[in-house]
């Protein structure tokens, strides 16, 4: 005699199977279109460096794209926390092509963005338009998103273990969608693998340096942390700052017009070829030579004049340059390699502006390999558990013991809590 639920479970996991395999084929496949796509028109950029006047154009072209043809897909991934939340209505299937079209014109011409948003968005939506061959229980729909947005995390960084959580994680501050695991790392594990089946590439990163973990190094790692929440919270609080200042154009796609123009101003005064674009290349630098401190905070200062205005594109590789460059440039004051505490701000930064710590943890290890674990799991937690409740996403919702003492034990949504 068969276990009892045992024909459930099994029930359960061939039927996710399959489901989570498709979505990780979409979401693979676009992931892989992005970044093939994304890499060459880095390349045009690089090789063409008067294209950054053209900042002003592609933020006029980017924003009429969305006025006359998005407008019921704008939030982008505010949108996807929203359904997987209290499902209401089928993503459009605009989202995703929408989405591409914006963030390679924002990066052809030299805008400070990522590539994670759209990833995500265009696995959310690629997900959900199996809503149209099959009929899905609210329940499943949420699961078929959180496939979507495994898949596309996972496959965009080259990193399924840290997309799987990622899905699970980023909704409700502190809680996890338990119930959604074994899809989700499906989704995951095949969107990475369709990726690079494709043949999309994904930066490595290496620490050469090796530290014992001891009582100095530990303290020493904490005080990064605390360095790393700020960090986080500079980032997550600067983008509706001058969100509001460019909502006082009354005319939305002029918004990442007037974006553009000062863009254009502030690179004719700061390398745009270190800070245009992903930073990659600053990234991986800051792993063998010390970084200037006033780099993150350029990076925050054009990221967040580029996505407020209405650019397209993701907060995290912004959020890993600053992280890195941060990291590199504190091991000035604090006695840790400068290796390593890139590394540790890579991730922490990036955990203390999503309010994702495990999954941050977990990237940081697939990323730069299980003997940092300990250092990387400490300044993720600090660094999450002191950026305060805000975050790149307005639509997350609290759960967490982290915010207990601020007195909020309810849940609710961070732009709520940001208007208080």
């Amino acid at each position: 005699m068969l276990p009892k639920g045992l024909p459930d479970l099994l029930l359960f996991t061939f039927k996710w199977l399959g489901l989570a395999t498709l979505v990780g084929i979409l979401a693979g496949s676009a992931s892989a279109l992005f970044l093939i796509s994304l890499a060459e028109a880095t390349s045009i950029r690089q090789e063409n460096s008067w294209l950054f006047y053209f900042l002003p154009v592609a933020g006029l072209l980017v924003g009429l794209i969305y006025y006359y043809l998005g407008k019921d897909v704008e939030k982008g991934n505010n949108q996807i926390i929203d359904e997987v939340i209290e499902p209401q209505q089928k993503i459009s299937w605009r989202m995703a092509p929408l989405v591409l079209i914006g963030t390679l014109l924002t990066h052809v011409a030299g805008g400070s963005a990522g590539r994670e948003g759209t990833a995500v968005q265009m696995g959310g939506s690629l997900a959900d338009q199996l809503n149209h061959f099959f009929q899905f229980s609210l329940s499943d729909r949420r699961t078929l998103l959180v496939c979507g947005v495994s898949a596309g995390f996972a496959s965009v960084f080259g990193t399924p273990l840290a997309g799987t959580v990622f899905a699970l994680e980023v909704y409700i501050i502190g809680k996890m969608r338990y119930e959604s695991l074994i899809p989700a790392l499906f989704a995951a594990i095949t969107g990475d693998f369709i990726c690079k089946l494709w043949g999309a590439h994904h930066t490595h990163y290496h620490i050469s340096s090796s530290t014992e973990l001891t009582v100095i190094p530990f303290l020493l790692a904490i005080a990064a942390g605390l360095i790393f929440a700020l960090g986080g919270w500079l980032f997550t609080n600067a983008i509706p700052f001058f969100k509001q200042f460019f909502n006082k154009v009354s005319f939305p796609p002029l918004r990442p017009f007037v974006g553009g123009i000062i863009l254009v101003v502030l690179f004719l005064v700061i390398d745009k070829g270190r800070f245009a674009g992903l930073g990659v290349e600053t990234i991986v630098e800051s792993f063998s030579r010390r970084q200037p401190l006033y780099f993150f905070l350029l990076k925050i200062l054009l990221t967040s004049l580029t996505l407020a205005s209405g650019f397209k594109g993701g907060e995290v590789t912004p959020l890993f340059f600053v992280g890195a460059t941060l990291g590199s440039a504190i091991a000035l004051f604090i006695p840790l390699p400068a290796d390593l505490l890139a590394a540790m701000g890579f991730v922490a930064v990036f955990a203390a502006a999503a309010n994702t710590p495990l999954a941050c943890i977990l990237m940081g290890i697939e990323l730069f390999g299980s003997e940092h674990s300990i250092f990387i799991a400490i300044a993720c937690i600090i660094a999450y558990l002191f950026s305060g409740h805000t975050g790149i996403y307005s639509s997350q919702q609290v759960g967490s013991p982290k915010h207990a003492i601020w007195g909020l034990h309810k849940r609710k949504r961070l732009k709520d809590l940001n208007s208080n």
